[in-house]
């Protein structure tokens, strides 16, 4: 083995603050402490030597791991099988419940004999700043205390910790029913570390476990795939920022597209687009606070928007709603199995995406519907973002993955244009809200005709890439989803054989051919799995059932052993790009409703 596990081979906790993915060797590969987009204070998933890890585990050489959610929650169980015994090491982040109270950032791993004599190592080696700063360790009576610049964090427990290296390690035996539990807590410089008793810890594990239960409960899903309906739930969930309301593209950064290549980039901030897509996957759901809480979020970035910038908000922010997220290299850490450069922050933040306006609005049309009747603020912001959609929708961009090959007249850009001023013009006219209807449905009518007129290649018989071109994107399957084209359509319909003949291998689905539309940079990805998933729901739409049905139960397959995706699937069925990722949950959540919708 080369120190990594594969990206698959995780599960993830969280307390709607930031999370942390458990590897199924009982290994915390990657921690970021206070917040998703704090730096990290476990990193081995981006550098094996330099990126620090907090491992328990048995101390035998070999084992057979298993790992599961307990039922309808994010509390992570991690079993350790042995030929002398069974061990279970439970991970769960407490989820504070009452809102306005200060947060406590607690990682509590409880480990539980189970049958026979386990002897576990706790081995903890954090790493600061993404492994650039050193730091001190404080022992105490009751664990020890890492003090780094600007955060210390105490590991609690009921044993002695002793010095290894630049953190701790200790060795235990459990028997049967016997349990010990280690707290990682954010604390004050000067704290001095407690032992927590078993009441304390059943009080923290039970009150989490209701937390998510009763969360769950307000699911309105009744489909045949609530499992894994509800597991994508629960996960959009933990990549929700509770002070705000935003909603992070994916927990890490730099998890490799392509296995040793530079299609690297950090996730762990809030995309217009995916957030968007998010509100529209947990309004079905019945998730409605988290929808109103989004668009209070929102509506603060509009009331932020620099009107100088020439454009009502930026492809994404912060977790806070910040607007810089410079994007630079850690040179010194080697990335996930060399997968080099590792990026923080992110420069697409700056580009030109016209479709995330289309998104928005739509989401915004669905809260109207399904949610609570949008204010006069949100109104005004929206008419605001239609005019600018009006002045600007026929410029070029750097569509929906944010190529840094060039700006082109992307089709998809143009369809979430078209669908972002129709939507805007239902939502005038259901609730009589004032709007210049004449000119919406004037530029409504031109971007559909353009589409159709220039998106649309004869040739191919298809509609494709950008204008001017005979390439294929996979984003083009958005057209039946957001009501531009009839699902039966002859030139949909053609256009979804040519999909099928290019862009699918075995079911899954590439975003396009990068060699035919170069996107400026090196090396091929795997296929996106949000493509594989809005391929289920065009092949729904125009008929094709039973063909719908298996490539989203193939699909359902490639999940990893607790449900969760990456962005995108390699040629061996590998988990690729960071993890877990929003829109693939949303968009599983999105495939599974459609099916339901045609099987009946």
């Amino acid at each position: 083995m080369d120190g990594y596990l594969p990206i698959a081979e995780h599960g993830i906790i969280g307390d709607l603050h930031t999370v942390a993915l458990v590897g199924t060797d009982g290994t915390i590969d990657w921690y970021c402490c206070p917040s998703f987009d704090s730096p990290s204070v476990f990193g081995a998933i981006l550098d094996r030597d330099r990126g620090g890890f907090f491992r328990i585990a048995p101390a035998a050489e070999t084992w057979t791991p298993k790992q599961l959610y307990l039922p309808d929650t994010n509390v992570l169980i991690t079993r350790f099988l042995t030929p002398d015994g069974v061990g279970e090491v439970e991970d769960f982040m407490p989820v504070e419940r009452v809102r306005g109270r200060v947060h406590r950032h607690r990682l509590i791993r409880r480990v539980l004999g189970v049958r026979g004599q386990m002897r576990f190592r706790l081995d903890a080696q954090p790493r600061f700043n993404y492994g650039q700063d050193e730091h001190e360790t404080y022992f105490h009576e009751n664990g020890v205390v890492f003090q780094a610049p600007g955060i210390s964090l105490a590991l609690q427990g009921p044993l002695a910790l002793k010095p290894e290296g630049s953190g701790v390690q200790c060795e235990f035996t459990l028997e049967p029913g016997q349990s010990a539990t280690f707290v990682l807590e954010q604390v004050p410089e000067d704290y001095i570390p407690r032992l927590y008793g078993e009441d304390e810890t059943r009080e923290a594990f039970e009150g989490t476990v209701d937390y998510w239960r009763t969360w769950l409960s307000r699911s309105r899903y009744q489909g045949r795939w609530r499992e894994m309906v509800h597991r994508s739930a629960l996960t959009l969930k933990l990549l929700t920022y509770a002070p705000t309301g935003a909603i992070v593209a994916a927990a890490t950064t730099s998890l490799p597209e392509v296995m040793g290549g530079a299609r690297n980039w950090d996730y762990r901030y809030t995309w217009i687009r995916d957030a968007s897509f998010s509100l529209y996957a947990l309004l079905r759901l019945g998730f409605t606070d988290e929808a109103a809480a989004f668009m209070d979020w929102l509506a603060q970035r509009f009331r932020e928007s620099d009107a100088t910038a020439g454009r009502p908000l930026q492809i994404m922010y912060d977790i806070h709603g910040g607007a810089e997220l410079t994007e630079q290299t850690l040179p010194h850490l080697a990335g996930y199995r060399g997968s080099a450069p590792v990026r923080i922050g992110n420069g697409a933040a700056h580009q030109l995406q016209l479709d995330i306006y289309g998104e928005l609005i739509d989401s915004v049309y669905l809260y109207n519907k399904y949610g609570t009747p949008i204010h006069h603020d949100t109104w005004t912001d929206l008419c605001r973002t239609v005019e600018w959609i009006a002045a600007n929708w026929d410029q070029a961009d750097e569509g929906i993955w944010e190529v840094r090959g060039g700006i082109r007249h992307f089709t998809y850009s143009r369809v979430m244009s078209w669908a972002g001023v129709e939507r805007a013009i239902r939502i005038a006219t259901s609730r009589g809200l004032p709007a210049d209807l004449v000119r919406w449905q004037s530029v409504r009518d031109k971007i559909y005709h353009q589409i159709m007129d220039r998106g649309w290649n004869p040739e191919r018989g298809a509609f494709v890439q950008h204008y001017d071109t005979q390439v294929l994107d996979a984003s083009i399957l958005i057209m039946p989803l957001v009501k531009f084209v009839s699902p039966t359509d002859r030139r949909w319909l053609s256009t979804l054989d040519a999909i099928a003949g290019e862009l699918v291998a075995d079911s899954l689905v590439y975003r396009y051919n990068a060699e035919a539309s170069p996107d400026g940079l090196d090396g091929e990805e795997g296929t996106f799995s949000i493509c594989t998933f809005w391929y289920v729901e065009a092949l729904a739409r125009a008929g094709r059932l039973d063909e719908a049905r298996l490539v989203f139960e193939k699909m359902l397959t490639y999940a990893n052993h607790v449900g969760l995706y990456s962005e995108e699937i390699g040629p061996t069925g590998e988990a690729l790009g960071n993890f877990p990722q929003a829109f693939t949950h949303l968009a599983l959540i999105s495939a599974a409703y459609c099916l339901d919708k045609e099987l009946g």
